[in-house]
């Protein structure tokens, strides 16, 4: 088997794998053809892993993440009971395996999942890093008390957005699309993403049981905000949001957040905002009485061409 099958397996079995990193995602923003992964194994068996995505831009190979992937970055499978000291001497050994096995390209740049902790075997490597910070709620399972933890204009906005509109799920790919389109032309702005590829995310993101849309609508039929979000065994993600202009101060979007971790209460544990380093959403998920939450995002150019540029 190629790496990439052996991953496949190994994605089947190893259930604490986030979600962006499952090959059936993958291959819903890459491309079956597209990604492909490092692997370390001990004793014949996967241990840890690091998926990756490559494609050209202009004259340059570079490895990114994907559109619609907040992180990707190395996944480790510990030891039972093994030391602290251990762990780090561990840490080394693996990502340095991992990371020699990554194809030569001229720039390379991924964010990590937040519970990687340890990126110095990186460093030692040439890479750099940056911190970005997410927003985090650590337990969804009392919906009370997460409710009871939202700022009171969070609060306020959801009693006002319940007696303007009605909450509903699966709002089907183009009418979300094609709402995300409009709602940021009004804006002058433009959708980062194809039709097609949002299609396909949708699709199976769905077929996985792993993705919905939630939307907000009044009875002019008027959808005032809509949702996309995703979610695995540990947490669920906040992915995608598109909202009318005309109804920001509606209310809609906190009442929708709402309704979402109330559906995911009993299906995982957690749920991330991604993010923002932008002032303020960052303020906006902070109401939601969330933890604010590290992860890193590694970078290096091997290009000297590129670091001129840059």
């Amino acid at each position: 088997m190629t790496q990439v099958e052996e991953y496949r397996v190994f994605c089947k079995v190893e259930k604490d794998i986030p979600i962006f990193s499952k090959d059936w995602y993958l291959d819903s923003v890459c491309g079956e053809d597209n990604w492909n992964v490092s692997l370390v194994k001990k004793g014949g068996k996967i241990v840890a892993s690091l998926p990756y995505y490559i494609k050209k831009k202009f004259i340059f190979t570079i490895s990114v993440l994907p559109i619609h992937v907040q992180t990707l970055g190395i996944y480790i499978k510990y030891p039972k009971g093994q030391k602290y000291e251990k762990r780090l001497s561990y840490e080394k050994e693996i990502i340095t395996i991992l990371i020699e096995q990554l194809p030569k390209v001229d720039y390379f740049e991924q964010s990590f999942h937040y519970s990687f902790r340890n990126w110095l075997p990186l460093y030692w490597k040439g890479y750099k890093q940056t911190t970005l910070y997410t927003y985090i709620i650590e337990d969804i399972s009392n919906i009370d008390k997460v409710i009871n933890n939202f700022s009171n204009g969070k609060r306020r906005d959801i009693k006002k957005a319940e007696n303007i509109v009605e909450v509903k799920f699966d709002l089907g790919a183009e009418e979300f699309y094609l709402h995300h389109k409009k709602s940021l032309e009004k804006q002058n702005k433009k959708i980062a993403y194809t039709f097609e590829s949002f299609n396909t995310l949708y699709q199976n993101s769905y077929l996985h049981n792993a993705g919905k849309t939630i939307y907000a609508i009044d009875n002019d039929g008027n959808i005032h905000g809509a949702i996309f979000f995703i979610w695995d065994n540990q947490s669920g993600y906040y992915l995608t949001n598109s909202v009318e202009p005309d109804f920001r101060s509606s209310g809609s979007m906190a009442l929708l957040v709402k309704n979402i971790l109330e559906f995911l209460s009993t299906k995982t544990k957690k749920f991330d905002f991604e993010g923002s380093m932008i002032e303020p959403v960052e303020k906006s998920y902070r109401q939601f009485g969330t933890t604010q939450q590290a992860y890193f995002n590694i970078s290096k150019i091997d290009s000297k061409l590129l670091k001129v540029l840059i």
